[in-house]
């Protein structure tokens, strides 16, 4: 019982001189009484409820905390999983096969819809076809305009080797003239030109111009050796020749050297043969002329001189005697000009691993050649080529520090954002 119901007992009806206003009286406080009663009764019922749904917001808490700590176990497994390289593995050969995977919708057509959509593709196969007579064509161009080009590039290649001597006034450049200067100062750096070419023994032609354009081109300066440097000094001109008409389309390297200690070669060439028209099997795939196979010649190297090969010494120990012999071996070495002797591809067409990724890096090397470094050999010496490759990857580069950038203000302006609980800080915030 309760201080109050306790109170209300002991001070109840109290007897008067008036025996009705002692009933009525009496009546009022019962009535009091009750009321307070029920009151109490619902405070209990609140507090029991108000308790109840304390027991639940704990139990919810406990459910979110329960939850978390499962999400945060399954970032975690999903984590570990993923530097799984067997795991990884397994998951990339499943995402390889639903690619290409029909959804579904096309099969739910109605039958007449799925005609219609098949004289579509019949119409797409036609496109191909004319397609390819587009590409034949551009390279019908490619042969007639190369033909215009090869002066400048036969001119090219004279001033590189000293056969030519270019005039004063081929030799001007708009960008030597920036500042305008007086007469006398222009013939005082001529003097002085002159006496520095003195002083020195003036070089000819172009020094080392291939061997400097190879080595600005990281696609080409990884194929490139220590050993390899030397012989491609040598190197005098790169030639591209198309095939002939009505033959199948190709077109070959060639690769022009003067004389030198190592291979008796005057030119070394690499052919690529290259297909342009759809494969019956799988006619949307057509998308221009692809390199289908490459051949290379043989260098006819001097004796001892052989840099693709090199003579490694093993020992070896009998087992039964316990004695020691050296042997002599001659394995494969890297070079440059293994370029020149890709993997055959058999017959049936079907390659290793290995020499897959072979053929599809010397296809990407043969295309470079003959699509960019023939055509601007100048400018890869120069390395203004180089930048203007490159500028696309600091577009993307500037494009992703914006979006880091804006990610850094959306935590600075949420007011719920702790750096300190931050798990993945700025580098520069972290402890050294």
């Amino acid at each position: 019982m309760s201080v109050r119901d306790h109170a209300l007992v002991e001070g109840g009806p109290q007897e008067s001189g008036s025996g009705v206003r002692g009933d009525t009286e009496g009546h009022t406080q019962r009535q009091v009484y009750l009321v307070l009663k029920m009151a109490d009764i619902n405070n209990k019922e609140q507090v029991d409820c108000d308790q109840k749904e304390d027991m639940e917001d704990v139990e919810d808490i406990e459910e979110d905390e329960a939850s978390e700590d499962t999400d945060n176990k399954a970032r975690q497994l999903t984590v570990q999983m993923m530097q799984n390289p067997r795991i990884l593995a397994a998951l990339q050969e499943r995402l390889d096969g639903l690619v290409g995977n029909p959804s579904g919708y096309i099969e739910s057509l109605p039958k007449i819809v799925k005609k219609r959509v098949n004289a579509l593709k019949n119409l797409q196969v036609k496109c191909a076809h004319i397609e390819a007579k587009f590409y034949a064509e551009v390279h019908e161009l490619q042969r007639k305009y190369a033909a215009l080009y090869q002066p400048h590039f036969d001119k090219r290649s004279d001033i590189i080797n000293a056969v030519f001597e270019p005039t004063e006034e081929e030799c001007k450049w708009q960008g030597d003239d920036e500042e305008e200067l007086s007469d006398e100062m222009k013939e005082k750096v001529k003097v002085e030109e002159e006496k520095k070419d003195e002083e020195k023994e003036e070089p000819k032609g172009i020094p080392e111009f291939w061997l400097t354009v190879f080595k600005n081109v990281d696609l080409l300066s990884d194929m490139i050796q220590e050993h390899d440097e030397p012989i491609l000094k040598h190197l005098k001109d790169l030639k591209v020749k198309f095939s002939d008409p009505e033959q199948p389309m190709s077109f070959t390297l060639e690769f022009k050297f003067e004389p030198n200690e190592y291979f008796t070669n005057e030119i070394v060439t690499k052919t690529y043969k290259m297909r342009s028209q759809p494969d019956e099997s799988d006619p949307f795939s057509f998308d221009g002329p692809e390199i289908m196979g490459c051949t290379g010649c043989q260098i006819d190297w001097k004796k001892g001189k052989n840099i693709t090969m090199k003579t490694i010494k093993k020992k070896q120990k009998h087992k039964g005697r316990g004695t020691v012999r050296t042997v002599t071996k001659t394995v494969p070495n890297d070079s440059f000009f293994n370029f020149f002797s890709p993997p055959e591809v058999p017959e049936n067409g079907e390659l290793d691993e290995d020499s897959e990724a072979i053929l599809a890096a010397d296809f990407e090397i043969g295309h470079f050649l003959h699509e960019r470094i023939v055509p601007r050999a100048v400018l890869y010496f120069t390395g203004e080529a180089i930048e203007d490759d490159d500028d696309d990857y600091d577009e993307e580069g500037e494009e992703a520090d914006d979006e880091e950038g804006e990610e850094e203000a959306d935590e600075e302006n949420d007011p719920d954002y702790d750096p300190k609980k931050d798990p993945n800080p700025p580098s520069e915030c972290k402890q050294q």
